[in-house]
């Protein structure tokens, strides 16, 4: 019976854990193609690597932020990123050498997949989004996140604001603002299970 049992709820779990991500929000899929996001690799994870990290990526943002200021849409930010990534190389180059190391540093403008990740209030569900990635040197330490389009990675972002301004719609900041609604919260609870599930 037990068994019975436990089958059951694994054939439910499964399926659940297939058909949820399936079936988004009412603007979910549209957040994917509105948005451009930062991913910034240290060569490893030693102390220093991760403390130049972050200061090529300070570099990075001061850079980019300035130069898609003011763009409205994702289109004229992915077309402004596309003109300057010699420049960013650079940029971040620039910032390795100064701070007395010789890592080569790659720059590309491409998809890749993120998992959820909250900034500031603001919720950013799991999928394939546009991603400015700079890798530095082996590119085998922990990384950084963040969105760089709409600008919600500086400070003085005010979320709902910014996401408006960059003509996210109603719904759509419904949905990175209020994550944990019921059924957003159904759809990633039942897959944390389904992973702890199958981690034992």
């Amino acid at each position: 019976m037990i068994k019975k049992i436990t089958i059951c709820f694994c054939t439910f779990v499964f399926i659940a854990a297939v058909l949820l991500p399936l079936l988004p929000l009412e603007g979910e899929a549209q957040v994917y193609d509105s948005a451009i996001r930062l991913h910034v690799l240290a060569n490893s994870d030693s102390e220093e690597d991760q403390a130049l990290k972050l200061k090529v990526r300070d570099t990075v943002l001061d850079f980019v932020s300035e130069e898609i200021n003011g763009c409205n849409t994702r289109y004229d930010a992915q077309c402004k990123v596309e003109d300057i990534r010699d420049d960013i190389t650079i940029a971040a180059q620039n910032r390795i050498y100064a701070e007395g190391y010789d890592y080569a540093v790659h720059v590309t403008l491409d998809n890749e997949y993120y998992p959820t990740r909250e900034y500031e209030g603001v919720k950013m569900p799991a999928g394939t989004y546009l991603s400015l990635r700079v890798l530095i040197g082996d590119a085998e330490g922990q990384n950084w996140w963040c969105v760089l389009y709409p600008p919600l990675c500086t400070s003085t972002a005010k979320p709902e604001s910014t996401l408006k301004e960059a003509g996210f719609t109603p719904s759509q900041i419904r949905i990175l603002t209020e994550g944990e609604a019921p059924r957003y919260k159904l759809k990633f609870k039942i897959l944390e299970i389904f992973e702890q599930y199958f981690d034992k």
